[in-house]
């Protein structure tokens, strides 16, 4: 039988049983209760068979003839099948030879037959790994039947139940078997009753544990209601997300979670739950080991339910991420919950330091001022949160939020802040609190201001372009236009078909379409998909966009074009943040369809990580899991390779590890789809697998409002009613809100202005969920999304450059003509002629495009002025780049931005277009631009501004990077100025989902114009830099050097090595935070070493020669003196070295009064055994070959040894390869005598590690071993106040000590040093050649003063003129 490329052939059933037996099929479609009989091939391997009423005795014959024939058949579906016993017997023969997929679409089963066939199917039946009941009337009777079958078969991988009600007698009977069976993968039930129970099921997979992938649907109000999910189980993410839940069946699923070891993500939001829940849920935080994490948004949950949260916390050890915004709850439950979180004490161990994240707040939040000081608390003592979020909060004043930010000065382990919506997020003090913030914690990556008063007032933009990220806004004032508006579910989801050229993308959706058809579905559709080969023959390639509705949900595919040159038009088809979306990616199995040649593994590979970064690059990054974008991988042309081929193998293999490399930032689905995009049974799992997943998407997408709905179908049925208008003036529009939507209408009494600005609102968020396009000064709407992207859109990548432009530029006039000629009269078949000008005017659409920024008017004041699209330029033949600027005293500099990911993310192609529009439009819109020029080219922006030359350039094709170069014969600071200023906000606010790291490029490879691939490497963070600035002494930051190394291309010298001074790199105002934050980490230290007034003016006259006191509150005498000069520098520097003179002068009065006290430490007590052993002391802790700093002394540790420092004043130091003695173990005796020592001991170690002392000599080989905050410690001087103190341990504690006068350090000390006399003694290291051998020290006497100390042997050596050494 020949094969018809338009399935329209048919032929009589004997035909189709010669067919049958004869032909190798891999899949065949029964229908019965057709109209006439026949079959037409959709495929060479797939056979569609249509039996009439008349003819149904042939149907069991066709049914032995498949069983008798050897073909391979695959797939077998049956559709308005009456099954009695003969007939089930027929398709037994048939079950039992290769079958892996059975569907029953419509079926009904006579008698006994369904439950001959669920013998037949699952129980004796080794080798089908599918079956799917779809609206066959199963019923509860049914399901228990197919249950018991189940519990015997250890085949069948996937079951699905569609349209049907199988309530909760049928549940529970699946819930058992799950009990039993372990080999089911995927279990998918969409129950039309309201009486399913889906708690027994979820409670049983999550009780065994079982790795068991399911989707249960079902209805709300009797039935009444629209079908909803119910529950979700990916195990590929492990990601648990209930939608609808009582009570009783809530606290059933959490006692199935104690256990459970497969769900690391459980997300409850929407779900109203009680303290009964919290209580059990304590016990599953308790016990489980697995889960990371939880979100408990707008749950209801009240105080005695958080505190029940709370007190799970306390021994969870795995719990990463906890929801809990949008609750009731008050500041008791705040404090609760941030208990576990927070310390008391300097001695006290954080009870939590797995949690990461936490978010609260929400309207019905009172958070209080206990709440308030719970916070406090937390972010000045915790060492292990990253993430915190407070969300719409209306309490809190401005003055609780300035608490707030100042309290962060002293967090060093806080990334992400995000306080969405607060109402006291306002005014000036604010906003100075967050900005001085900044400059001290280097830390915070992160704000997010969304929907606060201060961002909605312009406020914030100066705080993102400090933090380098980007100001998503969000249309605050259509939210107060239509917030008295009802909220509803979204109705309209996208899928996105991304793919490259010949893929099959148009193919695979011609076929969705076909399975999608239906009666319910209108003809015009239908029509549609039946003229696919003439509309693909008339039409140009292009964007493609089909429509079909599912129940009432309308699903949108868009065919992304996957030629190259529609790549720079796909970022304007992304769908919004939060939009309904999913994406399938498309790739051939082949590397073109004309020919048989497979593409590699690799090329397989290739293929999908590029649209998976196109995806993670456009969108904007998700915290919580169920907000990442949905994506699917579908493999075309499966049909012509063999299966058993080892290349198939390798690229399953290579897509896994796509997988796991994307994990976390897109949401997989599990199985990847093979197909034979040419046949509509071979679609068929695709086609559900899009429909159930799109009702999965629209539950968890922002709410819409609910005339957004009503309006998507009265604009359908308007552009039915006028000739498939794809336009409509905004006259048309309000005429139609006033007759037919009575929210939108303009009354007698109502104010005009309010009503309209709510039409504006509206039409907004149906441009916001990509239903319209429209802009407020336009004048229309844009109904028709496919014909603008291919018919609009694609004359730009049509466009004949040679003939239409100059220099890239095209007058408007011959634009219009080119638009107007394209689609004037316009002709589409099946739908006739598109009247396209009858309300538009071409010029309506050239002002669209240069409102997109596709495009920018040489001169926006002239009415006839040249346009440049930069998509149309071509790329560079080559010519030779030099700066205009070559005199001597030209000053250099540059940017270097790169994808911080750049293996998961890139600069898509669509960007770097619209930057250069967008670059335009922000220097022309200046008032101080001066007669600013603007060139481009491909890849290139060439700017010339206030005589300086900036050029911006583009890394590639598909690049990962962008540079900024300029050159000028101004200062550096005003020649980085309109950089920092002007082009890096603008690529910044273009950006979603990149993140872009900052670097300064060499100047001597600025000056040469060295080629991008050369001098890439040639650049180093801003960050960097400023760190090692940090780093260094104060006299030595003016004069500090980068080095930078050569570059060589096959033994040819392109760049030779060489050194520039970072006061050359970096601008004053970078140079002047760096000494700043210096300052303020120098100013914290004073402050905590800070005594009484009344108790340092006699030292203040006499600093050197003053007694110190025996507290660490006179650790410093004459810090005052030192506060108020560094006052004096603050308000009094003028330039760099002045400044940074100040900052030494200000070191070295630190330094001086911290040896004073060390020295006091070593010398306060000579009868002390009379220095018989060392005074300073350290414990180390030896983990996994690694040595850790112990910072805290806890009954019970094991494993460490006693170290003891070189005591050279003023030179103390850790001795190089010491032995050391080893503790077996510290009991409560020991924590008595040494838990005070060890807090004086890491507050100085604190206090060198900032200030650069000797003390902290040698300490750098141990502090990389201790936690994220000590290792911040040791590699800068940034650790600000407290912070750093904490981070060792200990030295809360000896603040709170050192505020009792009373409280004598020699006692402290006295008691720590008897315990190492005793110690050493036991061990037999009492004499000084023991603690020379152990510990690498002698006993000597400086010579000036007669004072004894412990001294490595290389201070003998050099200090020998000093010393004198005493019999050991």
């Amino acid at each position: 039988m020949a094969t018809s490329s338009d399935h329209s052939r048919l032929g009589d059933l004997e035909v189709a049983l010669e067919a049958v037996q004869g032909c190798s099929l891999h899949s065949v479609s029964f229908f019965l209760s057709q109209p006439a009989s026949g079959c037409f091939r959709e495929t060479e391997n797939s056979l569609n068979v249509n039996i009439s009423k008349t003819d149904i005795s042939f149907f069991l014959r066709l049914l032995t003839a498949c069983a008798g024939s050897k073909n391979s058949l695959r797939n077998v579906e049956f559709h308005l099948v009456e099954w009695d016993h003969h007939q089930v017997m027929g398709l037994k023969a048939l079950l039992n030879g290769s079958i892996r997929r059975v569907v029953f679409q419509k079926n009904r089963f006579k008698g006994e037959a369904f439950s001959e066939l669920c013998e037949i199917l699952v129980k004796r039946n080794g080798e089908i790994k599918e079956v799917v009941f779809s609206e066959s009337g199963i019923g509860p009777d049914g399901a228990g039947l197919i249950a018991s079958a189940l519990k015997e078969n250890d085949s069948l991988e996937e079951l699905q139940i569609w349209e049907d009600s199988i309530g909760s007698k049928g549940a529970e009977e699946l819930s058992k078997m799950i009990e039993i069976n372990s080999t089911l993968k995927v279990l998918t039930i969409f129950d039309s009753s309201s009486s399913i129970t889906a708690t027994s099921l979820i409670s049983a997979a999550l009780g065994r544990n079982r790795a068991m992938e399911f989707h249960i649907w079902g209805s709300e109000n009797g039935g009444k209601s629209k079908t909803s999910k119910v529950v979700e189980f990916f195990p590929a993410d492990s990601n648990l997300r209930i939608y609808r839940l009582n009570i009783s069946g809530a606290c059933r699923v959490a006692c199935a979670l104690g256990m459970n070891c497969t769900v690391k993500s459980l997300n409850l939001t929407g779900i109203r739950l009680k303290s009964r829940w919290a209580k059990e849920f304590r016990w599953v935080l308790e016990q489980n080991h697995s889960l990371v994490e939880v979100n408990l948004s707008k749950t209801c949950l009240k105080d005695k339910a958080v505190v029940y949260v709370a007190a799970g916390l306390f021994k969870n050890r795995t719990l990463e991420r906890l929801y809990l915004d949008g609750n009731w709850y008050g500041s008791i439950a705040i404090d609760h919950l941030l208990c576990p979180l927070s310390r008391f004490s300097a001695l006290q161990i954080q009870a939590n330091v797995t949690l990461k994240s936490v978010t609260f707040g929400g309207g019905k939040t009172k958070i209080g001022r206990e709440g308030l000081s719970a916070i406090l608390r937390m972010l000045t003592t915790n060492e292990s949160l990253s993430h915190l979020g407070i969300y719409e909060d209306e309490n809190l004043r401005p003055e609780e939020f300035v608490k707030i930010f100042k309290s962060l000065e002293r967090n060093a382990s806080l990334r992400c802040l995000s306080l969405k919506g607060c109402k006291g997020v306002r005014g000036e003090a604010v906003l100075q609190a967050i900005m001085e913030t900044l400059q001290v914690n280097p830390w915070i990556e992160k704000i997010d201001l969304t929907g606060t008063p201060l961002q909605i007032s312009g406020m914030s933009s100066g705080i993102y372009q400090r933090l380098g990220q980007n100001e998503h806004t969000e249309p605050e004032g259509d939210r107060d236009l239509l917030k008295d508006m009802p909220m509803v579910m979204p109705k309209s989801c996208r899928v996105f078909l991304c793919g490259q050229e010949y893929a099959g993308k148009r193919t695979l959706c011609q076929s969705i379409s076909q399975n999608f058809s239906s009666p319910n579905l209108p003809y015009i559709d239908q029509v549609k998909t039946l003229l696919s080969p003439i509309d693909q023959a008339v039409r140009p390639g292009g964007m493609k966009i089909k429509t079909f509705k599912d129940e009432d949900t309308k699903i949108s595919i868009w065919n992304l074009a996957g030629q190259h040159e529609f790549y720079s038009l796909h970022d304007l088809m992304f769908p919004s943040h939060g939009s309904a979306s999913i994406f399938l990616i498309i790739t051939s199995l082949f590397r073109k369809p004309s020919n048989r040649e497979q593409k590699t593994p690799s090329e397989v590979e290739e293929d999908i990580q590029y649209w998976l970064r196109f995806v993670v690059s456009n969108s904007r990054r998700a915290v919580q899991q169920c907000t990442l974008p949905s994506v699917t991988v579908v493999l075309t042309h499966y049909d012509k390779i063999n299966q058993s081929t080892q290349n198939l193998q390798q690229i399953v293999s290579s897509i896994q590890r796509v997988k796991d490399k994307f994990q976390g930032f897109v949401e997989f689905y599990q199985t990847v789809f093979t197909v034979d995009a040419r046949s509509s049974a071979s679609v068929g799992k695709l086609s559900h697998h899009i429909r159930k997943t799109s009702r999965t998407v629209l539950q968890r997408a922002p709410r819409v409002y609910r005339l957004c709905n009503d309006l998507i179908q009265i604009l359908s049925d308007w552009r039915a009613e006028n000739h498939k208008k794809p336009v409509m003036r905004w006259k048309e529009f309000d005429e139609l809100c006033q007759i037919k939507v009575p929210a939108l209408r303009i009354r007698r009494h109502s104010n005009k202005e309010k009503v309209e600005s709510r039409r504006r609102a509206m039409a907004s968020c149906l441009h916001h969920i990509g239903e319209v396009i429209y802009f407020d000064d336009l004048g229309f709407l844009t109904l028709d999304n496919e014909w603008f992207c291919t018919e609009v859109l694609g004359q730009l990548t049509r466009l004949d450059i040679m003939k239409h432009t100059t220099n890239g530029f095209i007058s408007r006039k011959e634009l219009e003509k080119v638009l107007k000629d394209s689609l004037q009269g316009h002709i589409i078949p099946g739908m006739g002629n598109l009247k396209v000008f009858e309300n538009l005017e071409a010029g309506d659409l050239v002002s669209m495009m240069l409102k997109m920024e596709l495009g920018y008017e040489q001169n926006p004041s002239d009415p006839n002025s040249l346009l440049l699209i930069p998509a149309t330029l071509e790329e560079g033949r080559g010519r030779a780049q030099r700066w205009q600027l070559n005199s001597a005293d030209c000053l250099f500099t540059g940017r270097h931005l790169e994808c911080d990911d750049s293996s998961r993310t890139f600069i898509t192609p669509g960007f770097f277009p619209r930057l250069q529009v967008h670059l335009h439009n922000r220097i022309m819109a200046l008032k101080d631009q001066h007669g600013a020029t603007y060139n481009l080219e491909k890849f290139l922006i060439s700017i010339n501004i206030n005589g300086i030359h900036i050029r911006v350039e583009l890394g590639g094709q598909l690049g990962y990077y962008i540079d900024v170069l300029a050159c000028s014969n101004k200062s550096l600071t005003e020649t980085l100025r309109p950089i920092q200023q002007l082009v890096i906000p603008a690529i910044h606010s273009l950006c979603q989902g990149v993140s872009l790291t900052e670097s300064i490029m060499r100047p001597e490879c600025i000056r040469n114009l060295i080629p991008p691939k050369y001098r890439k490497n040639q650049t180093i963070p801003v960050p960097v830099l400023k760190q090692a600035l940090l780093s260094v002494p104060a006299d030595g930051m003016y004069d500090y050097q980068h080095t930078w190394s050569q570059v060589m291309d096959s033994g040819k010298l392109i760049v030779s090595d060489g050194f520039d001074f970072a006061r050359d790199l970096l601008s004053d105002d970078d140079f002047r935070e760096v000494l700043h934050r210096r300052y303020h980490d120098l100013y914290n230290l004073a402050a905590e070493l800070q005594v009484p007034s009344e108790n340092i003016t006699e030292g203040l006259e006499n600093p050197t020669s003053g007694r110190v006191e025996p507290t660490f509150g006179g650790i410093a005498k004459g810090v005052e003196e030192v506060l108020q000069r560094l006052k004096i520098i603050e308000h009094e520097i003028r330039d760099l070295k002045q400044e940074i003179q100040g900052l030494r002068y200000y070191e070295n009065r630190l330094l001086f009064e911290l040896h004073h006290k060390v020295n006091y430490l070593l010398h306060y007590s000579l009868q002390v055994e009379e220095r018989k052993v060392p005074s300073m002391f350290y414990f180390v802790q030896t983990e996994n070959f690694s040595r850790r700093l112990v910072t805290t002394i806890i009954s019970g540790m094991t494993a460490l040894r006693l170290h003891m420092l070189c005591e050279y004043r003023r030179e103390m130091h850790v001795v190089e390869d010491q032995l050391g003695c080893e503790v077996m173990q510290v009991n409560n005796m020991a924590v008595k005598s040494l838990a005070p020592y060890m807090t004086a001991f890491m507050k100085l170690l604190t206090f060198g590690l900032r200030i650069g002392a000797h003390l902290a000599g040698g300490m750098g080989q141990l502090i990389p071993d201790l936690s994220r905050e000590v290792a911040r410690l040791a590699d800068s001087s940034l650790m600000m106040g407290a912070a750093g103190a904490m981070a060792a341990g200990m030295v809360g504690a000896a603040a709170t000590r050192s505020k009792n006068p009373s409280t004598d350090i020699r006692s402290d000390q006295r008691a720590a040093q008897q315990w190492i006399v005793d110690f050493l003694r036991d061990r037999g290291c009492s004499s000084g050649k023991d603690i020379a051998e152990k510990f690498g020290l002698w006993r000597v006497r400086y010579r000036d003063d007669g004072q004894i100390a412990w001294i490595c042997s290389r201070h003998m050596h050099i200090r020998e003129q000093e010393i004198i050494a005493l019999p050991i």
